[in-house]
């Protein structure tokens, strides 16, 4: 099976700095987060909580194509049942 995103629910860990999300390879759920210093501008993280949170999830939205092949590519070169994706990935 391939990895798909079939649900497009993402969620804010402000614990993690992080956006949620997840895909499916067939039955499997597979869990990611994208770091905040990969959705934001370096100056970004010294913003509030809220702001932090509500850049982090728009910045997802908009980004959305990018960040699921950059996960697809994770996944392909190693499976496992989470990943957590920085700024490097993105490169």
């Amino acid at each position: 099976m391939t990895l798909a995103f079939p649900n497009p629910s993402r969620s804010f860990d402000e614990v993690r700095s992080a956006v949620r999300f997840t895909g499916h390879d067939g039955m499997f759920q597979i869990r990611f987060l994208v770091e905040a210093a990969a959705l934001t501008k370096p100056n970004a993280a010294s913003c509030g909580a809220d702001v932090l949170e509500a850049t982090c999830l728009s910045a997802f939205d908009t980004l959305r194509t990018s960040i699921y092949d950059v996960a697809r590519k994770a996944y392909s070169r190693r499976r496992r049942d989470s990943y957590t994706l920085t700024a490097a990935d993105f490169r």
